[in-house]
């Protein structure tokens, strides 16, 4: 919103003017009733309003015409009135929190256009989804990011351990990502004690929302609950509510017990699986997906953040059979100890044994662009970009959109840009629907 009325130059005030808000028609009815009342205040107290007011303007108008003294009334009356009623508003709903009257513009946008936004859901975990959400958040109101409650290293392993509750990391970084402003309540969110026995590499949103999963009982009423504290556009909701342990079967016959073991176990993945096997999804989850105009596998470890999600039977059956656009955000460089040497045919053809089909997804988002000067750090822990092989993807029956997805950097770093990734998937998205509208009008 404030980009709209930036790039428009428009003056602050004039931002209730913007299309689309529907508070113009509101405005004036206000105006109009309230002339109304203190017409009938002043003809109960037979002050003959009409009549003095017809006077003035009679005696007045000899010297200035009736129009221009009519508009002066007007614009005065309505610029009073706007005024008044905007910084009452203001102090009885307190909704700024000393913030410029530009907030007020952005919710009520937010609400009506971003309200009416298609419904997503994104599922993944790790930096990928967070990276995703910030960038979705601008395009709809309307998402559900589902996340892998897999993760038994850092912080999160350390309280599943000891509290017996879900690893909170993935579900605090998703929420902090959909947080409308990245102000004070969300930097305490994502703060890391660096200090303290007991307390050394916990973030404060990991003990938030321990300490909150505690009182409610419940995991999914701590992420509510701490979705409204940060007052969040969509809402976050785990996989699962069961203690899901990863478990990977490697090519060479080992069986490595924890997903921060998998990557350590340098080797070939044959097949990724649950301890218990078989877990029970979130009910919110399955009529996300079942609503969903949209879905986004990815991007993320492959097989640490968006295969376990596939893992749970219910997901990966209604997202086949799920009649929503879906796509997958392939990475942009291997990762060691998971995806060594893979193409992308490879991740997608991954995805595909483990959700047991080929309708796991429609088309692939790929990154076209990759910087000259790549950071030597990559070649040094064996990462390399991953390689598009377009024959193989095509056999899979999956379609290609390549787009620059990464941020720039002189550094040769490769990350990916959340706003380049969020407006590629919205352009294939409506390129989609469109070609859809097309095809039925083209069969009747």
């Amino acid at each position: 919103m404030k980009r709209f009325t930036n790039n428009m130059k428009m003056p602050k005030d004039a931002g209730w003017l913007v299309p689309g808000l529907q508070v113009k028609r509101w405005f004036f009815l206000i105006f109009v009733g309230a002339v109304f009342i203190a017409l009938g205040l002043l003809i109960l107290s037979d002050v003959r309003p009409i009549f003095y007011i017809m006077e003035f303007i009679k005696k007045f108008a000899s010297k200035v015409t009736t129009e221009w003294i009519a508009f002066a009334f007007v614009m005065f009356g309505a610029a009073i009135f706007f005024k008044g009623w905007q910084k009452t508003n203001l102090s009885m709903l307190d909704i700024n929190n000393g913030r410029e009257n530009e907030t007020i513009l952005e919710a009520l946008y937010r609400r009506r256009k971003l309200n009416r936004g298609p419904k997503i859901v994104a599922i993944g975990g790790g930096t990928g989804l967070s990276m995703l959400l910030k960038g979705i958040k601008h395009i709809t109101n309307n998402i559900t990011a589902v996340v892998t409650v897999g993760d038994d290293g850092g912080s999160s392993g350390r309280l599943r351990e000891e509290m017996g509750v879900l690893p909170p990391g993935d579900i605090r970084n998703c929420i902090a990502a959909l947080a409308d402003d990245e102000d004070l309540v969300t930097k305490l969110f994502q703060y890391r004690f660096k200090s303290g026995e007991g307390l050394e590499g916990h973030s404060f949103g990991n003990l938030f929302l321990t300490a909150l999963c505690a009182i409610t009982g419940d995991m999914v009423r701590a992420v509510k609950e701490s979705s409204n504290v940060l007052s969040i556009r969509g809402r976050v909701l785990p996989s699962t509510l069961d203690d899901m342990k990863l478990v990977a079967e490697m090519e060479d016959g080992r069986i490595i017990h924890g997903e921060s073991n998998i990557p350590e176990a340098h080797g070939k993945i044959k097949r990724l699986f649950t301890d218990p096997s078989h877990c029970k999804a979130l009910e919110e989850v399955i009529v996300a997906i079942k609503n969903a105009d949209l879905i986004i596998l990815g991007p993320g470890s492959l097989y640490t953040s968006v295969i376990p999600n596939l893992l749970i039977d219910e997901i990966s059956k209604e997202v086949v059979a799920s009649d929503a656009k879906k796509i997958y955000v392939c990475n942009i460089m291997t990762q060691p100890g998971e995806t060594d040497g893979y193409a992308v045919s490879d991740h997608i053809q991954a995805l595909m044994k483990h959700a047991n089909s080929k309708k796991v997804i429609d088309a692939v988002l790929v990154n076209d662009f990759i910087p000259s000067n790549l950071a030597d750090k990559y070649r040094m822990s064996h990462s390399y970009p991953v390689k598009v092989d377009v024959e193989n993807i095509k056999r899979l029956g999956i379609d290609i959109f390549s787009k620059k997805l990464i941020e720039d950097s002189k550094e040769g770093l490769v990350r990916h840009s959340s706003h380049r990734v969020a407006r590629a998937i919205y352009y294939w998205f409506r390129r989609e629907l469109k070609d859809d509208r097309t095809l039925r009008v083209v069969k009747h």
